[in-house]
């Protein structure tokens, strides 16, 4: 096993790094690596898979899982996670339990009933994503957290919840970027997009966030949902049904345009605007236009 480790993610000590890597070392063969620098992990990842590691098991947040993924995309190589963030949504999808102690307790056992399996991937421009992607207030949201690490640590899905009212009422209630949508020759125009390639979207605390229906890791396609409009009765109407659990009702908000069992999306900003646009929980620029689409089967994990 190579276990890398994002030291500055929200749940990671060195105390609990120590407990992590003693316990999985009565076995496996524990190599482990500490990042140091964005996309550190896909690159150790990537070596991993080249020399033969039997499994590579990210510890760290949702964007150091992420990394791990895109650097074993394509081996025979499986991925796994231990939660080391603050919604770990990766690990809660593959049934890995979201406390560390009980999550390794989880893979000592895998290692006795060791059965890989294959998932399909989200692909956007060259990243790939895991579970969800979201260009607009979805993704200016994660850009201004991230930027606030502190608070993320010390309030977690509350502080999401707040910067999300606040970025809406600034930035999207009146003059939001508009973005146009292109799947086959449908084009539809809107403010937000959702593209989910797992479900659920996020979690808020132990609530599962549904967005998009007919989402999951083995379907062969992707999953999206349009926020076409806002005004002041759009966030805590749609804040309601996203509360529910439940991607049907949010489908059937008004201002909402369900574009499910999608192979490629195409996604350009309106009028030279560009658009902000994040994957699995990690802000990564701002773009004029990008390409979604899904590989099927590309990533092998065990959990």
């Amino acid at each position: 096993m190579m276990l890398i480790v994002n030291p500055y993610a929200t749940a990671v000590s060195d105390r609990l790094r120590s407990l992590v890597v003693h316990a999985l070392g009565t076995r496996y063969a524990v190599t482990t690596i500490d990042t140091e620098r964005r996309d550190h992990a896909t690159a150790l990842s990537r070596e991993a898979a080249a020399e033969g590691y039997d499994v590579v098991v990210a510890f760290g947040g949702d964007g150091t899982v992420n990394e791990v993924a895109n650097g074993l995309v394509g081996s025979a190589t499986p991925l796994s996670c231990l939660p080391g963030g603050s919604a770990n949504v990766f690990c809660r999808i593959l049934g890995i339990p979201a406390d560390v102690v009980e999550a390794t307790e989880h893979l000592l056992q895998v290692a006795d009933d060791f059965h890989p399996r294959r998932v399909d991937v989200g692909v956007v421009g060259t990243r790939r994503f895991l579970f969800s992607s979201g260009a607009g207030l979805d993704a200016s949201v994660v850009k201004h957290v991230d930027s606030r690490a502190r608070l993320k640590r010390r309030l977690g899905a509350y502080y999401f919840g707040y910067v999300a009212i606040a970025r809406f009422s600034r930035d999207y209630l009146l003059r939001a970027p508009r973005l146009r949508v292109e799947i086959g020759d449908r084009r539809v125009e809107g403010i937000t997009l959702i593209v989910q390639n797992a479900d659920p979207f996020t979690y808020f605390r132990e609530r599962p966030i549904r967005v998009c229906a007919g989402a999951g890791l083995e379907t062969g396609t992707l999953a999206a949902a349009l926020l076409k409009r806002a005004g002041p009765l759009t966030l805590p109407t749609l804040t309601a049904r996203l509360l529910s659990g439940r991607a049907s009702a949010v489908g059937r908000h008004s201002r909402i345009e369900g574009l499910s069992r999608a192979s490629q999306i195409g996604v350009a900003g309106v009028a030279g605007r560009p658009f902000p646009l994040q994957v699995d929980g990690d802000y990564i620029g701002m773009f004029d236009e990008v390409a979604f689409s899904v590989e099927p089967r590309a990533l092998a994990v065990v959990a």
